[in-house]
């Protein structure tokens, strides 16, 4: 059965070079990604001042949730993010909606999210 999926990504370091990296492998996951375009952010939450480079990304799936979270976390890796690095984030990719069930409800609230979602 499919799934369709909303994903988010965002870097603050090497940021053009590592969403690159991300949709990528993502493709590879998933075949074909809708993309939204890229749009810089400030930090939220952080101690590091680097901005933000986010997009949104729509695909359909037949990995379950909890799959398509695994093989995230193993891209994330893959590209060299490491927790507790000082607020510096290779790549984030979150899993935002899969079928009709939202995930990381604060980011349905942000403003680049809000913007990017008409996009897709």
């Amino acid at each position: 059965m499919r799934h369709e999926i909303i994903i988010s990504l965002a870097s603050n370091e090497r940021q053009a070079e590592h969403l690159e990296a991300a949709r990528k492998a993502l493709s590879q996951t998933l075949g074909e990604l809708y993309l939204s375009r890229e749009l810089w952010t400030d930090p939220i939450g952080t101690a590091n001042p680097s901005k933000y480079l986010n997009q949104l990304a729509k695909a359909a799936t037949e990995l379950s949730a909890v799959a398509l979270n695994a093989r995230f976390k193993e891209i994330e890796q893959s590209i060299g993010r490491e927790r507790n690095n000082g607020g510096r984030v290779a790549i984030d990719i979150d899993l935002l909606q899969y079928d009709l069930q939202r995930y990381h409800e604060r980011d349905w609230e942000r403003d680049y999210v809000k913007l990017l979602i008409d996009e897709l």
